[in-house]
């Protein structure tokens, strides 16, 4: 089993920054993808950000809204992904989810997924 813990969120103004955190720990062999989502009040969850593992490197990938504005990197050794986000606008609130894809052991290909308990992330003057 796996257990995620966020953090980070709170209420900015537009133009302020946040970092969120997300920590996995329990039962990991690696962790391929980490992602970021978002849920605002009425509207469906999107995907924000991911980063995955490719070989000795990564790739990113960020929401139109977001490029330019929002860095998403990982700490390997902590089990742990970051979500910087800069210029925040009053259309980035929402509740921010993050998303892991692990692979428990070794001796086994299965991957699973697991999802954060959501962060609030509130900007507004």
């Amino acid at each position: 089993q796996v257990r995620l813990v966020e953090s980070g969120g709170g209420l900015v103004q537009p133009g302020e920054s946040l970092r969120l955190s997300c920590a996995a720990s329990g039962t990991i062999f690696s962790i391929n993808v980490f992602a970021w989502y978002r849920q605002a009040p009425g509207k469906q969850r999107e995907l924000v950000a991911r980063i995955t593992s490719r070989g000795s490197g990564v790739s990113t990938d960020y929401a139109d809204s977001v490029k330019g504005r929002f860095t998403i990197s990982r700490d390997n050794a902590k089990n742990t992904v970051y979500l910087q986000m800069s210029s925040l606008k009053p259309e980035d609130t929402a509740d921010y989810y993050c998303d892991v894809q692990v692979r428990a052991r070794v001796t086994s290909p299965e991957v699973k997924t697991y999802w954060g308990q959501g962060t609030q992330v509130t900007v507004s003057a």
